[in-house]
């Protein structure tokens, strides 16, 4: 017998750590399962990086889901077409924007680091993200960050820097990926996405992401009381989660 799609339920995802490895492409095991699953219940993506990161990352299935939330809704799809955009320029205005981006350049430019490359800040539309290393890192620099990072905490300190000298911007500041720090207006985290479900009619919304702690980028939305939240450890734990949920 065909399986009847729940029309009140859906499943988010987070990508980086999530359905893929960080920055790395989706298999085809989790295309597939992912195309599986949206037989069963609806299926969302919800991501901080913007839409050209998330095609090469999703391998051109990502027109195919409901929902595509890029910048964490900021910019949103449904069924492929764009719903929704909102501006970080136009909340903080041009002489703030310039504030942080300065203030930001001058702190990263006494940060020492095993190594140091190029793109320390990507002006999205949703919010500003900020590398010590540089997003044009390798793989390699890139785990070495990690190792790095996890040690001597340079992310957090960036974050503590930022909130003594911002805190009357209404900004957040959180722990993104590996090698980076997300900035944006209170709000505009994850949970910015649930409004427009919950408009569509969705009474269950799952949630799966593996930056749930506090300081994580998917803490808000794993946290909210319109989730159901799911902490996993990689895209093999996220199919064996989903997998008990829906077989």
């Amino acid at each position: 017998m065909e399986h009847v799609r729940a029309s009140d339920t859906i499943c988010i995802f987070d990508v980086d750590g999530t359905l893929t490895k960080s920055r790395n492409i989706i298999s085809p095991e989790t295309k597939a399962f992912l195309q599986a699953l949206q037989k069963k219940v609806h299926v969302g993506l919800v991501g901080g990086s913007d839409l050209v990161k998330i095609a090469e990352q999703m391998d051109g299935m990502e027109r195919e889901f409901d929902y595509l939330f890029s910048e964490n809704g900021l910019v949103a799809f449904k069924q492929g077409n764009q719903i929704h955009e909102a501006s970080l320029l136009k909340f903080l205005g041009e002489e703030a924007s310039q504030n942080f981006i300065n203030h930001a350049l001058r702190y990263l430019s006494e940060v020492r680091l095993p190594c140091k490359r190029g793109n320390f800040i990507e002006f999205r539309k949703g919010m500003f993200n900020v590398s010590p290393i540089g997003r044009s890192c390798s793989q390699a620099e890139r785990d070495a960050f990690v190792e790095y990072d996890r040690v001597h905490k340079v992310r957090e300190k960036m974050i503590d820097n930022f909130r003594q000298h911002f805190s009357d911007l209404g900004l957040v500041f959180s722990i993104g990926g590996q090698i980076s720090v997300d900035v944006f207006p209170k709000g505009w985290d994850k949970t910015y996405c649930l409004k427009q479900l919950q408009e569509d009619g969705f009474k269950v919304i799952h949630f799966f992401g593996d930056k749930t702690a506090p300081g994580g980028n998917d803490h808000e939305i794993f946290e909210d009381p319109r989730t159901i939240g799911h902490t996993v450890t990689s895209p093999a734990d996220t199919v064996l989660q989903v997998s008990r949920l829906f077989p």
